[in-house]
């Protein structure tokens, strides 16, 4: 393990190379540092990795394929290779299979929540920086301002097609579809999955059963619309570019409890067709498949299967998911792009135990909304047979956001990302394709809504809190040795304040240089 006298003389690297390297003005100011360091041996892995990646293009004659899954609410040490799965009645062996065939991350971070992390993947941002910092609900007015640069945008412009499938939760607005966002087809939801029992859980207060509800105090939908003016009869779209967007028809498209499981067997099955369809182009292709799962309704037609643990609704839905990856991965075989197609899964943030025994479950502190490392460290994988070496596990830490940066660079797209705001996705090419020790972030910032509540750099991770005193608010942990953040104390790192202090000067004279969009720009116009 390193120590942290050299994470100091890192940070003091990179406030330096932060003074020379403002004016580049694409990433956070801990990046530079670690670039400056390493820059001839990663001019050198650019190289080799150029030439891998170009080889690939001559076999396939087009760019590699890129699908993104981000799933739901699926805590650190769900699946079955992290010591979960059947032992906890979460059975997830093609999940597993995948993991073992390719990498298993360890140390992935998403945001502390569902939007936060729709909005991370999509820009490779943190939310703080573009003004939509809210978990939205239905009638709300924010969603991503069309100023953001998705991955899909980046991804077009480089000849790519780009689809959605899933909870897109980025504003219910028509200005704020998927496919005004760069994607050419979307059939998504506009919710979490809340809403979906909303109703029902009416109706068991009108009916009383010896089943618990979540939304007893729930009016009903004509109740609901007269009291607040919000309308729930339409609970996704379709969307083509260009097209005006239509209401999804059929029980994929109406809310409640069964919703869900409807519309991860239709998408699942558009998924398959449209890669068979696009697979006969001569352009490669992107899939964010935002999946549904777990969310809080399970799979009726798994409820009874092996190893499920049937209260826990997570547990049938798992089933279904690996069903569906399976078909995925199936397809990709089938039509012979399995070698040209980069799978990378990930949930969206840890647990929510408002919802318990439904609703997920971590091996870490913390929950869906902290930034505990049970509300952001996550469960994620990456599969690329011929690409990724086979059974890897490695220490090197990923964020969410890295996905947009590293499907730029796949995509040779690097020159579309912007350079008039702050991208803190890294690429992290050389990590996939080398292995381990090749990861390019050794930071990472944890946002909670517009506060920065806590650092990770290499192993260690501080919680800011309120000064007391005169003496720094801070709980400083080795979440190498501690991932369950038990034993976090001050004094035990006050080497760290001062440092820790200039990273975080930095980082905020990053954002003075490129200050954070206006929530305003939010708003449907």
């Amino acid at each position: 393990m390193k120590t942290f006298s050299i994470a100091i003389l890192s940070i003091a690297i990179f406030i330096a190379a932060f003074q020379m390297e403002i004016s580049a003005g694409q990433f956070d100011a801990p990046y530079y540092a670690m670039e400056k360091r390493y820059k001839a041996e990663w001019e050198k892995q650019d190289r080799q990795i150029d030439a891998k990646l170009a080889a690939l293009e001559k076999k396939f004659g087009k760019k590699p394929n890129i699908i993104y899954i981000l799933t739901d609410d699926i805590g650190w040490g769900e699946l079955g290779w992290q010591g979960g799965g059947k032992h906890r009645g979460t059975p997830t062996p093609t999940l597993d299979k995948m993991a073992r065939e390719g990498m298993r991350f360890w140390s992935a971070y998403a945001e502390p929540s569902c939007t936060p992390s729709r909005i991370a993947i999509n820009t490779g941002r943190h939310p703080v920086r573009t003004g939509l910092l809210s978990v939205l609900w239905p009638g709300q007015p924010e969603g991503l301002s069309p100023k953001e640069i998705t991955v899909a945008e980046v991804l077009s412009e480089a000849g790519y097609h780009t689809a959605m499938w899933g909870k897109w939760h980025l504003g219910d607005a028509e200005e704020h579809d998927p496919t005004n966002q760069g994607y050419d087809y979307a059939y998504y939801g506009l919710f979490n999955g809340a809403p979906d029992a909303w109703a029902d859980s009416a109706n068991l207060y009108e009916n009383p059963t010896p089943f618990k509800a979540p939304f007893l105090d729930f009016p009903g939908y004509e109740r609901y619309e007269e009291l607040t003016g919000i309308n729930l009869d339409v609970a996704g779209y379709v969307a083509e570019k260009g097209k005006k967007r239509k209401p999804i028809e059929g029980p994929a498209g109406k809310l409640g409890i069964e919703r869900q499981e409807h519309f991860e067997n239709e998408s699942n099955a558009q998924i398959i067709k449209w890669i068979k369809e696009k697979n006969k182009t001569d352009r490669p292709f992107f899939i964010y498949w935002a999946s549904y799962a777990l969310q809080i309704t399970g799979a009726k037609s798994h409820q009874n299967d092996p190893h499920v643990d049937r209260p826990n609704a997570q547990a049938s839905m798992m089933v279904l998911h690996n069903q569906h990856i399976a078909k995925l991965v199936k397809t990709l075989e089938q039509e012979g792009i399995a070698e040209n197609t980069l799978v990378m899964w990930i949930s969206d943030n840890g647990p929510m135990y408002a919802f318990y025994p439904t609703g997920g479950y971590s091996l870490l502190r913390g929950s869906k909304g902290d930034t505990l490392e049970g509300g952001v460290r996550v469960p994620a994988q990456a599969y690329w047979p011929g690409m990724i070496k086979p059974d890897q596990a490695p220490t090197d830490m990923i964020h969410l956001t890295d996905f947009f940066t590293t499907a730029a660079r796949l995509a040779g797209a690097l020159n579309q990302i912007p350079n008039d705001r702050v991208i803190d996705g890294i690429d992290q090419t050389a990590l996939l394709l080398m292995g381990e020790g090749h990861g390019r972030r050794n930071y990472m910032t944890h946002y909670s809504a517009g506060t920065l509540a806590a650092i990770r750099f290499e192993d260690f991770k501080i919680h800011i809190k309120p000064a007391q005193g005169g003496l720094p608010g801070m709980e400083f942990y080795n979440v190498r040795r501690d991932p369950g953040e038990k034993y976090g104390a001050l004094y035990q790192g006050l080497f760290a304040v001062t440092p820790i202090q200039k990273f975080i000067g930095s980082h905020m004279e990053m954002i003075r240089q490129f200050p954070h969009r206006d929530p305003s720009e939010s708003m449907t116009k």
